[in-house]
């Protein structure tokens, strides 16, 4: 992706936006500077800050590129709404937005439908595709099958800690592949894309 094999940790963060529950909820529940605003918020990302503004020199293009950012994800609403009294799906845009005022070369999103229901999930995965669709790499880490926008080309399964096997989506999202991952046997079925997987009975 990045066309080096060996990589300085600090160099490779750089170019990498990192959308988790954990940072959500370090900025939601854990924020101790008091409420924070959505392009506040998206501002913090180009300092690698938890919402902290004070004493930071926050310049015109910090502000336009973080307009632009929220514009991206259609965000643009929750500019002056603060994280406190969003929803989670909400939040969860806000922080993409936040990671790619950075233009980060992929975006990497752990577990991304964490907490949120049914319609707030779809809403979200269909950002993500937006995204993907405009040339951003996104990884997903994701324990759902249904959760592989159809953007995705190459999967990883891990077991342990380790790589169990990686390749082409079609070749990897088989009964067959994901039986051995989840250890029981599986049916996969497909629609729009998309790859639906569950226990055969």
């Amino acid at each position: 992706m990045f066309g080096g094999t060996r990589w300085n940790v600090f160099d490779l963060r750089a170019q990498l936006g990192i959308i988790s529950n954990d940072l959500q909820q370090r900025f939601v529940a854990g924020h101790s500077a008091g409420r924070i605003r959505g392009d506040d918020a998206v501002v913090s990302g180009f300092f690698a800050t938890q919402g902290f503004l004070i004493n930071l020199a926050i310049t015109d293009d910090m502000r336009g590129r973080a307009a632009d950012a929220l514009a991206q994800v259609d965000a643009s609403h929750l500019a002056e709404k603060w994280l406190d009294e969003m929803s989670t799906g909400e939040v969860r845009r806000v922080l993409i937005a936040r990671a790619l005022v950075n233009r980060p070369r992929a975006l990497i999103l752990d577990e991304p439908s964490a907490g949120l229901d049914v319609v707030a999930r779809h809403r979200f995965m269909e950002t993500v595709r937006g995204l993907a669709q405009q040339g951003t790499t996104v990884v997903l880490i994701t324990h759902h099958v249904d959760e592989v926008i159809p953007e995705v080309s190459q999967v990883i399964f891990i077991r342990d800690g380790r790589v169990q096997a990686q390749g082409d989506k079609a070749a990897m999202l088989t009964g067959d592949r994901l039986a051995g991952l989840f250890g029981a046997p599986m049916v996969v079925e497909t629609a729009h894309g998309y790859f639906f997987a569950r226990p055969k009975l």
